[in-house]
């Protein structure tokens, strides 16, 4: 896909999370979606598939089953929604643009390689259609505050039309967890790396049987600056571009004198 300019107002997009159809996020991403165009469809997972990463599911079935006007569930992965959505749903005329989300918890750092949020719009963008992934951050026990991702998903999207979409390229944006009116600005960010802690626990069921969980990222340390995550902390909208070429160019070189 050569690098192209979308037009708000003129159209199609496609929705999809990694929550389940029925989550509060992509309720209200749907509204930020019919903010931009009259046209928005929604295809999405008919239960919570969070981690699930970019996996596609390829050993039994797939079930769309159409909900309302225009709503879609599959029972299956993010990943297969945004195929069914393209391959099947709007293969008449393929979306302009995907959003998936908005997710409940932020998707920054090691989090972008595990998220079934993004992977939705890696899919999209791996079928030539520019995307975005739009997550929610909030403080562990407290409430996910989703006025804040309502309050400024619009505009994030707005701005990003403005750019011509390049090719093999999607954006990764996340809300900080607080109020809107407490959020600090907008930040151009690159992918963050955490000092992950041990969140893996271990315990017994009721048999004396062994079982492990695997829980929530535990993080210590500071962020490094001009990353998403650094950008959450000063409670600032994060907006990463990732590219799907997973190419590392500098070990070319060194690898072809290796095998020559």
């Amino acid at each position: 896909m050569a690098d192209r300019r979308i037009e708000v107002g003129n159209c199609r997009i496609l929705i999809s999370n990694d929550d389940g159809v029925e989550s509060p996020g992509i309720k209200i991403l749907e509204q930020i979606a019919r903010e931009l165009s009259d046209d928005v469809w929604v295809v999405a997972p008919d239960q919570e598939q969070s981690g699930a990463s970019h996996s596609l599911t390829t050993r039994r079935p797939l079930r769309l089953t159409q909900v309302a006007e225009q709503r879609y569930t599959v029972d299956g992965t993010p990943t297969d929604c945004v195929l069914l959505a393209v391959k099947k749903v709007l293969r008449e005329r393929r979306p302009d643009l995907v959003l998936s989300g908005i997710n409940g918890g932020s998707n920054a750092g090691e989090d972008m390689t595990y998220s079934g949020t993004v992977a939705a719009a890696m899919e999209a963008t791996l079928l030539g259609i520019p995307a975005v992934a739009l997550s929610q951050d909030y403080p562990d026990g407290s409430p996910i505050p989703w006025d804040t991702g309502k309050a400024f998903g619009a505009e994030v999207v707005r701005r990003l039309l403005k750019q011509e979409w390049p090719a093999n390229t999607l954006i990764n944006v996340n809300f900080p967890g607080v109020p809107p009116d407490r959020v600090a600005g907008f930040a151009v960010t690159s992918q963050g790396k955490r000092d992950i802690a041990d969140n893996l626990t271990e315990s017994r069921d009721p048999r004396g049987r062994p079982y492990y969980w695997i829980g929530p990222t535990r993080e210590t340390g500071d962020a490094e600056p001009g990353t998403d995550i650094a950008a959450l902390i000063e409670n600032k909208v994060s907006i990463t571009p990732v590219n799907m070429d997973l190419t590392y160019i500098r070990l070319l070189d060194p690898l072809r004198k290796l095998f020559e």
